[in-house]
């Protein structure tokens, strides 16, 4: 006879308290999981880092019950545009351009804001216990949970804390990773940079400095990065700059506040703001080698860590705990079996080691210091034979549809569309309608689904979702707006799609037989993971 189940302080305990780390735990919260969070510091770090949140991850965050604070710390992104040292454009990244998930592709935001936003509706609401000045010395794991063994900087006092599962969210010199002694591959990108972060006097606008509004200066006397960095809670705008560090100088030297205002002044005077922050960062280009060792999983900086020139490092761990929320979710339900998570690595790794390679791209572009260099690769982006940034990523390994083979069947790991739709009379968000937290078949509105097809849609929770032209879309239909389903269905030559709780494609159909077969796949490989028909299902509001 099996003895009583074991109990423990949480089901999901997190090392480190940045803001990958607080969209985790909301993320949990919200699905109903206890969260014990440990972070060595007092208090939230007060100054900017990132500034980039992309279209992908603003629509996860509104999917997440976040969309009121990504609304009020985020702005759109200009075109990014990439300059030589006469000023001639060398390259232009519209931003600005709808994306498909239908905003902006790139948002602007001001980091602290978002993490005091996020921290405030932590501390709202019941489920998460913020534990601060406590640090992770020991890491202990069987079969059935975690054990963390816990110093309290005040007192010096140790004590073990026990999870289900934990998640090391604590920085690129992560504790839990070193702990598991898992090593991490080099991909070769290292450039030490200045970072300065600069409030404007009020109604100061790029254009009135004379500044590109988002940009890359590539001269090589001094490489230099022009973006913006956000508005803060109280509406002062933020301006960064980044200068690449030179060979004859000194790391001691660039952190001077004389050597500041020296790289400063052909940009900006003292008394049209005021100095935030100035800190020398190593942008370098590094991956464990596993994110999941057990019991135990590592996420954002503590697995990855890129240069910042595609504005993705938060991103990519937002994605991290976002595909490892879902996957949690019904592992500790009893709806899956824990070999479901055994995805994440094959999922998260080669994705994000392809976007640290497009950002190490655009990075080779600015970081010559060199005038020889410099000058042959001007030639060659002004007479239009630069090679281009590779397409964003997208999954190709984990659960995605495959064929007999065992290769992945486009469009399977393709990132699904989303925007203003129109649903019961109503226009607003396509997740505003189709709330997310399963499986969702989205299918054209002619689509003839067959028996077995609806069969397994029944079986297992899978939200069935027509999508119709908005001028000939009935009520209980999904109106395409903004064109985003039909332009996305077209561009893969399917009329069915089935989508994640992450967004991601599992994969794509053409005809009722297509869909039959995809179908089966999914059957075949839930089975695999011990998914169960009972899993949540998403629903139409």
């Amino acid at each position: 006879m099996a003895g009583p189940a074991r109990k423990f302080d949480f089901d999901v305990i997190q090392i480190g308290y940045g803001p990958v780390s607080k969209a985790s735990a909301l993320f949990l919260q919200r699905l109903g999981w206890r969260v014990g969070v440990f972070e060595r510091w007092e208090e939230v770090y007060p100054l900017p880092r990132a500034v980039c949140i992309d279209h992908e991850l603003y629509r996860v965050l509104y999917a997440a019950g976040l969309g009121d604070i990504a609304r009020r710390v985020c702005n759109d992104a200009p075109t990014y545009r990439w300059f030589n040292a006469e000023w001639k454009e060398l390259l232009a990244i519209d931003w600005a351009a709808g994306s498909i998930s239908g905003g902006s592709e790139v948002n602007f935001i001001h980091q602290p804001s978002f993490e005091w936003a996020m921290d405030a509706r932590i501390k709202a609401r019941k489920g998460v216990a913020l534990h601060f000045q406590c640090e992770a010395i020991d890491l202990q794991q069987d079969g059935d949970g975690v054990t963390v063994t816990i110093r309290d900087a005040k007192t010096g006092a140790l004590r073990d804390y026990t999870a289900r599962y934990l998640i090391g969210i604590d920085g690129a010199n992560s504790f839990v990773r070193e702990n598991l002694g898992i090593k991490r591959t080099d991909l070769g990108f290292e450039a030490d940079w200045l970072v300065i972060d600069f409030a404007l006097n009020g109604g100061l606008t790029a254009r009135d400095l004379g500044i590109p509004e988002c940009g890359q200066y590539a001269n090589p006397k001094r490489p230099t990065t022009i973006v913006p960095g956000g508005m803060e809670a109280d509406g002062r705008v933020l301006r960064r700059w980044e200068f690449m560090r030179l060979p004859h100088e000194t790391r001691e030297e660039m952190l001077k506040e004389k050597k500041v205002w020296d790289l400063l002044k052909a940009w900006i005077k003292p008394d049209q703001g005021e100095l935030i922050r100035h800190a020398l960062y190593t942008f370098r280009s590094l991956v464990a080698n596993t994110f999941q060792k057990g019991r135990i999983f590592l996420a954002g900086d503590a697995a990855h860590v890129m240069p910042p020139f595609m504005g993705q490092g938060m991103c990519a761990g937002l994605r991290d705990v976002w595909n490892l929320a879902w996957k949690l979710d019904l592992v500790m339900r009893g709806k899956a079996d824990p070999s479901l998570l055994e995805t994440y690595t094959p999922e998260r790794a080669p994705h994000v080691t392809d976007v640290i390679r497009i950002s190490m791209f655009l990075g080779s572009i600015i970081c010559m210091p060199d005038p020889e260099e410099a000058r042959m690769r001007d030639e060659m982006f002004l007479s239009g034979n630069a090679p281009r940034p590779a397409p964003f990523p997208i999954l190709t390994d984990g659960m995605l549809e495959r064929d007999e083979l065992g290769g992945v069947i486009a469009p399977a790991g393709e990132l699904s569309c989303a925007g203003a739709v129109r649903f019961g009379g109503k226009t607003g968000r396509y997740d505003d309608f189709v709330a997310p937290g399963g499986f969702t078949l989205v299918l054209e509105e002619e689509f003839v689904l067959s028996a077995a097809a609806r069969e397994a849609c029944r079986r297992f929770g899978i939200t069935i979702v027509i999508v119709a032209d908005r001028r000939s879309a009935q009520d209980d239909q999904i109106g395409d707006t903004q064109g985003q389903f039909g332009r996305f269905l077209k561009k893969h030559s399917i009329r069915a799609m089935l989508v994640r709780p992450d967004f991601y494609l599992f994969g794509g159909a053409a005809d009722s037989a297509g869909l039959d077969r995809l179908l089966a796949d999914f059957v075949r490989q839930t089975k695999a993971l011990g998914m169960q028909a009972e899993q949540r299902q998403a629903a139409l509001a």
